[in-house]
């Protein structure tokens, strides 16, 4: 690569949020290049906008649930078929209120809690490889304090 392509190539950076309550985890479906996929409630981070501020409000956006966050999962980069690059910064956090009302994101069908059986059983549904190492992360027991990111003015 050179440097002047080095230069340009940026990876997308994205937040996933990980909401487990009574046993089940938060999921969106929602509509992905041609398909009816699952994933975490995730998207872009967006400029001038922290890691976390990123990930309540996609969750929020997402899925209508206003969440606490707790804890980071990791940091995850992946290649698509397409060739984009992704690297994913995973969170744990508890539902905090549920507004029904709100809109949900473009291309969102619906939020829906699914037990982590459910989710592994329907892997050919998941948006990417991320969705299920997320999950297997978090149900391993891999946490970090938020305070492990760092955000500089």
């Amino acid at each position: 690569m050179t440097f002047e392509n080095a230069r340009l190539w940026q990876p997308d950076t994205t937040v996933a949020t990980i909401v487990a309550h009574g046993g089940k985890l938060l999921m969106v479906e929602e509509h992905a290049e041609g398909r009816l996929v699952l994933n975490q409630p995730a998207g872009h981070l967006e400029p001038d906008e922290s890691l976390l501020d990123a990930a309540l409000r996609e969750t929020r956006e997402e899925s209508a649930w206003t969440v606490r966050l707790r804890h980071f999962v990791g940091a995850y980069q992946w290649k698509a078929q397409t060739g984009r690059h992704y690297l994913r910064f995973a969170f744990a956090a508890e539902p905090v209120s549920h507004d029904p009302a709100l809109a949900l994101d473009q291309g969102i069908v619906r939020a829906l809690w699914m037990t982590p059986d459910e989710l592994h059983k329907a892997h050919a549904r998941h948006r990417s490889p991320l969705v299920w190492r997320v999950v297997a992360d978090y149900l391993a027991g891999r946490r970090y304090p938020l305070s492990a990111l760092s955000q500089l003015a």
